[in-house]
C-alpha cells in the first residue's frame, strides 16, 4: 500500500509529508525486522523513538511517520500524534475491519476485565461468534491470544481485529483503558455501546490528579466514540457524565435507582444470587459463581450491555449462570487444603478493599492479605493500600509485585506507613515466593489467603527485568514442598 494513501487516512493527523513508496509492513520497534516497513517514531518520557530512525531503517523500514522531519534520506509523514496517526494508518492498512464488527468498549478502573468477560458469555449465548481483547490477553471464540496491554497498540489492535474478521467474529468485547484513550491508540475508532464501571485512585503516574483521569475516562462517552451508553448509577462520578452524556443510555445499580437494579442480594462463597429488575418491567432470578458484591455490579453491567444489543433477559441470565470464572479475578485455586486460596488481580486501594470485604463476608477463620504495590507507578497509593489491609485483614504479608526499577524495599517501607496507623498484625517478606510460602505455613482451617496484586500476570518484574512467576504455578509447588 502506498505511504501516500495511508497518510490520506490520517489526513487530520498530518502536518506535512515528504516523498512516497509502497508499505508492505509496519513497525513502532526499532528492533523488529520489517520488509518494506513503516516505521513509527513515537517519542517517549524515556525514549525517544526518533533516535531509533537509523536502526529501523537498516532493519528495513523505508519511510517513516515522525513529530519532526528528520535529516534521513527516507519517505516521512510529519504529524501531530504518532500513535493517533498509527491508528488511522492501522486501520487503512488492514482494511478496517473494525466496520465488519460491533465493537463493545468497557472502561472505568475496577471490573473491565471481568465485566468484558460476561459480555463475551452473553453475547455467546446470544449466537454471535464474539472476540475479547483486555488485560489477560485476547480471544478468538475460545483461542487464548498473548497481548501486552490492556488495549493494544494499533498496530497489534488492527491485525487482531483482521484476524478476529477471518474467523468470522462479529462482536468484539473489549477492555478500553485510560492510557489508550489518553495516549490515542484508538483515534478513529468507534463503538456501538460504551459501559462505565466506576472511579477509583489509580494511574496517578500518568495523570497526576483524580480530576484528570477521570476527564479522560469521562471523554469515552461522546457520540464520535459510542452509539450507546451503560452508566454505573451508583458511582460518585457518573452524575457529570449523565448531565452531559448525548447519546442514548441507560444506568445500572444497586444503591441508586436505576434502570437495572438488583436487589434481594446472597453473597456466598461459592457465588452470589440476585434478583435484577430491568426497567421497572421484567424482574430474573440471577445465579452467580462469581462472588462478591463488586461482581454484582459486574453482572449489571454486563447485562446493560446484552440490552443494549438487544439480547434477551433470559437469554442474558443463563449466560451469566454458566460463567466459572475470570482468570486472577477472585479465582480460588484448586489446592484441596482446609484453607483457601485467592488470586486477584487488585492492585489499587479501592480494588484490595473490594475483595478483602468480599471474603470477609464469608469466611469461617482468618482473612490473610499477601499484597504489594508496583515500582515506577502511583506512589501515593501504598500506605492507603497498607491501612486498608490493617484495617480489613487478620493479617497482612508485605511483599513485592512488580518493583520494575525501584528498591522493593522502600516501596514496603511506604505501604508500611500506613499498615501501622492500624491495629493490624503484619509481617514483611520481600521475595514474593517465600512470602507466599508463610502465608501456606500459616493457613488454618476455615482461613481464606488473598494473594493479590498479580492475578493473571504469569511474571514478576525486578530491574526491569521480566522473571517467570506463575502465582498458580508458584502455589502448587509451595505446597507439595510443606507437604500439604
Amino acid at each position: 500500500m502506498l505511504l501516500s494513501v495511508l497518510a490520506n487516512a490520517a489526513t487530520s493527523e498530518v502536518l506535512g509529508i515528504r516523498g512516497d513508496c509502497e508499505i508492505a509492513s509496519m513497525s513502532l520497534d526499532s528492533r523488529k525486522k520489517l520488509v518494506s516497513g513503516l516505521y513509527f517514531c513515537i517519542p517517549g518520557a524515556r525514549f525517544d523513538g526518533h533516535a531509533f530512525a537509523p536502526q529501523a531503517i537498516e532493519n528495513g523500514a523505508v519511510a517513516l511517520v515522525v513529530t519532526h522531519f528528520l535529516d534521513i534520506g527516507v519517505p516521512q509523514v510529519m504529524v501531530k500524534n504518532v500513535r493517533a496517526a498509527m491508528s488511522h494508518m492501522a486501520a487503512e492498512f488492514y482494511g478496517h475491519p473494525d466496520r465488519d464488527m460491533k465493537l463493545l468498549g468497557i472502561t472505568g478502573t475496577k471490573g473491565k476485565t471481568t465485566t468484558s468477560y460476561l459480555v463475551k458469555a452473553i453475547m455467546e449465548e446470544a449466537g454471535y461468534t464474539t472476540g475479547l481483547i483486555g488485560t489477560t490477553g485476547n480471544m478468538i471464540g475460545q483461542e487464548y491470544i498473548k497481548s501486552e496491554f490492556t488495549t493494544p497498540e494499533p498496530i497489534d489492535f488492527f491485525r487482531t481485529l483482521k484476524d478476529m474478521r477471518q474467523a468470522g467474529v462479529t462482536v468484539v468485547s473489549m477492555e478500553v483503558s485510560a492510557h489508550a484513550i489518553e495516549m490515542g491508540r484508538l483515534a478513529g475508532v468507534h463503538f456501538e455501546a460504551g459501559c462505565y464501571t466506576n472511579l477509583s485512585q489509580d494511574h496517578l503516574d500518568l495523570f497526576g490528579t483524580m480530576e484528570r483521569y477521570y476527564q479522560c475516562k469521562k471523554s469515552f462517552f461522546r457520540p464520535e466514540w459510542i452509539s450507546n451508553a451503560a452508566i454505573n448509577v451508583d458511582d460518585d462520578t457518573s452524575k457529570d457524565i449523565l448531565k452531559d452524556i448525548a447519546v442514548p443510555h441507560s444506568t445500572f445499580g444497586i444503591c441508586n435507582n436505576a434502570d437495572i437494579f438488583a436487589r434481594d442480594i446472597e453473597i456466598t462463597e461459592d457465588g452470589v444470587s440476585f434478583i435484577m429488575k430491568l426497567f421497572d418491567v421484567n424482574e430474573m432470578p440471577v445465579k452467580l459463581r462469581l462472588t462478591g458484591m463488586f461482581n454484582v455490579y459486574n453482572a449489571l453491567a454486563a447485562a446493560a450491555v446484552g440490552l443494549i444489543m438487544g439480547v434477551t433477559p433470559e437469554t442474558i441470565t443463563a449466560a451469566l449462570a454458566k460463567v466459572k470464572g475470570v482468570p486472577g479475578r477472585a479465582e480460588v485455586l484448586d489446592t484441596h487444603t482446609p484453607y483457601k486460596v485467592i488470586l486477584d488481580y487488585s492492585h489499587s486501594p479501592d480494588a484490595l478493599e473490594n475483595i478483602l470485604t468480599a471474603v470477609r463476608e464469608f469466611a469461617r477463620g482468618r482473612v490473610i492479605s499477601l499484597f504489594g504495590c508496583g515500582g515506577d507507578r502511583d506512589q501515593l497509593k501504598r500506605p492507603l493500600m497498607g491501612e486498608i489491609s490493617g484495617r480489613l485483614a487478620d493479617y497482612s504479608i508485605l511483599t513485592s509485585d512488580n518493583p520494575r526499577t525501584e528498591d522493593p524495599m522502600e516501596i514496603l517501607a511506604a505501604i508500611e506507613e500506613g499498615i501501622k496507623k492500624t491495629d493490624g498484625q503484619y509481617t514483611v517478606i520481600e521475595n514474593r515466593r517465600e512470602a507466599i510460602r508463610y502465608a501456606l505455613q500459616m493457613g488454618r482451617d476455615g482461613d481464606i489467603i488473598v494473594l493479590a496484586g498479580k492475578g493473571h500476570e504469569t511474571y514478576q518484574e525486578i530491574m526491569g527485568v521480566k522473571r517467570p512467576f506463575d502465582e498458580k504455578v508458584v502455589v502448587a509447588e509451595l505446597l507439595k514442598e510443606l507437604g500439604k
